[in-house]
């Protein structure tokens, strides 16, 4: 009887724990004792919900005892997450564990490494204007962010309380920020600073829209603003009596964060081995198409912006008929990118390398576009599997989103796409230059043996013909991700070439048979994960993950 009782009991636990899930997770839930894919999604489902910090009044709780808490507790998932077999599972469910673990110990990191809530000055903005054209903002973002660029003006009545609330925030988070914000990283306060200029800026725009549709809202961005004023102002005050001090993670915690957190099989000495090879080849690349276009009209920008606009949509349609056409990948009628929105520096003007290299011709970077596309194919094609369906935390997703966006640049060069622009090929090869050259300064950075003045010095000397600005944006904002984000640097280049094994591992399968649609179609259809996983998934070849696991 007391076994028949026990019995019962059991089952009616499974049933409770299976209660939430899809039929395809119920199907794969637990027997009676047993361990299954179900019991990992009803984990990862708990996970996602321990890792939100909680709100008080609004402001996230990033305190010393609120993040000791969550250290203490972290143990506990990861042994449950141990607990569960999953040898025996088919590959993509085993991929989705090894996803899980990941993240466990991305949070892991923070608490020993990072600790973005205790060194990151730029952690705490709040209040941001631009989407993002990958799943999640690069590196470390507090949580509960104010991003204007979700919203349709003017807001309706649920959209007000929650931009009124989250505006009214900002006072109290960055009050929360000067206790939290225990150690001195010069360069990173110092980026910091920067920061806090940008989201000045961000929330004066914000104001003055603000104004127009909803003025009785303007007066709390005009708050927010002062409030971020005087935060900016505080840190240069601590910042001005500093002393240097190295601000990197250490070359034995970027391997640790390469092997177990974002699944990547190079250490940080292969990574620099890749680079300046990769470095090498670009430059010699670059001088022979210049060699063989030595006769053809130097590429010059545009006069007017309607001749911006008209070059711009044009490459526009250009590479999405490309896609369709050859095929590349199987081109959903959804997919699109947007045509010129208008802008143009002034003739004769600077402009940063981006905007110099679309001034020349626009192609390369509508093939560095890709990001849009996955965008929109997560968005419209739901991942079958729960755990792929959101994006992964700490930008576990950084060698596949931006190694793909980078290798369609010279992809699609090869595949045919560039052969009516012939000097445009050049800026591929430019291009790829930079992200090796700014990439260095990831490695270095992390290894201690550069500030961040010499990451600056190296990325310019080494992009061709000081496209790359030492006073612009684009250094500064790169390398400030890259010191808080240890190998988003680097995920350029090394993604990229992640996925050149994957092609030659996956030509060598099919032999005749193979077909760039085909490798594509799988490629996208595994998600947005590390491309050792992806790897794994399309080719059985478990070499990398056993390397990593």
């Amino acid at each position: 009887m007391r076994r028949q009782s026990t019995l019962g009991l059991t089952i009616i636990f499974v049933l409770m724990l299976t209660a939430g899930l899809s039929p395809l997770e119920r199907e794969q839930a637990p027997a009676a004792g047993g361990h299954s894919y179900g019991d990992l999604v009803l984990l990862f489902k708990e996970w996602r919900e321990f890792v939100k910090p909680e709100v008080v009044a609004g402001v996230p709780d990033y305190s010393p005892a609120a993040m000791k808490a969550q250290r203490e507790k972290l143990p506990s998932y990861q042994k449950r997450l141990a607990a569960i077999d999953c040898s025996r599972w088919p590959v993509a469910q085993q991929v989705d564990y090894h996803l899980v673990r990941a993240e466990m110990n991305g949070l892991d990191f923070d608490h020993r490494v990072l600790r973005p809530w205790s060194r990151l000055p730029s952690f705490y903005v709040f209040v941001t204007d631009s989407q993002p054209d990958v799943p999640l903002r690069e590196g470390p973002e507090i949580y509960g962010v104010l991003d204007i660029w979700r919203y349709k003006f003017p807001l309706g009545a649920e959209d007000r309380m929650e931009v009124s609330a989250k505006l009214r925030a900002v006072p109290a988070v960055l009050a929360q920020a000067k206790k939290n914000l225990v150690e001195e990283a010069k360069d990173l306060w110092t980026l910091g600073i920067q920061a806090m200029k940008e989201e000045s800026a961000i929330l004066g725009n914000f104001a003055k829209l603000l104004a127009k549709h909803h003025p009785e809202m303007a007066s709390e961005a005009e708050q927010a603003k002062a409030a971020v004023n005087e935060f900016r102002a505080w840190l240069e005050n601590k910042t001005g009596r500093m002393k240097a001090v190295p601000c990197g993670v250490g070359i034995e915690n970027f391997d640790w964060y390469m092997r177990n957190v974002h699944l990547v099989p190079y250490t940080w000495k292969d990574q620099l081995t890749i680079l300046d090879r990769e470095w090498e080849r670009s430059m010699a690349a670059l001088k022979l198409e210049e060699h063989r276009n030595r006769l053809l009209p130097q590429l010059k920008p545009p006069a007017t912006e309607e001749e911006m606009r008209r070059r711009t949509n044009e490459a526009v349609d250009e590479f999405m008929k490309f896609l369709r056409e050859e095929p590349v990948f199987t081109v959903p009628d959804y997919l699109h990118l947007d045509y010129f929105r208008g802008g143009l520096a002034p003739p004769g003007g600077r402009r940063d390398f981006f905007a110099r290299i679309e001034s020349l011709d626009p192609m390369p970077l509508k093939c560095h576009s890709m990001h849009w596309l996955d965008k929109q194919m997560m968005s419209q094609e739901p991942h079958a599997s729960p755990i792929r369906r959101v994006p992964l935390l700490y930008n576990i997703w950084d060698s596949r989103a931006e190694g793909l966006a980078t290798g369609m640049e010279e992809m699609m060069m090869q595949a045919g796409l560039f052969d009516a622009r012939p000097r445009a090929k050049e800026l591929v090869y430019i291009m790829v230059a930079m992200r090796c050259a700014r990439a260095m300064g990831d490695l270095m950075m992390h290894s201690n043996e550069w500030d961040l003045e010499q990451a600056v010095k190296v990325g310019v000397n080494r992009t061709p013909y000081g496209w790359l600005l030492p006073d612009g944006e684009t250094i500064w904002t790169d390398l400030r991700i890259y010191l808080q984000q240890p190998g988003y640097g680097t995920s350029y280049v090394v993604g990229k070439v992640q996925i050149d094994k994957l092609m030659a591992d996956r030509a060598v399968q099919m032999g005749g048979g193979f077909m760039l649609q085909k490798f594509m179609d799988e490629f996208l259809g595994c998600g947005m994960i590390p491309v050792s996983l992806i790897r794994w998934e399309m080719t059985g070849l478990d070499d990398e993950i056993r390397k990593l696991w």
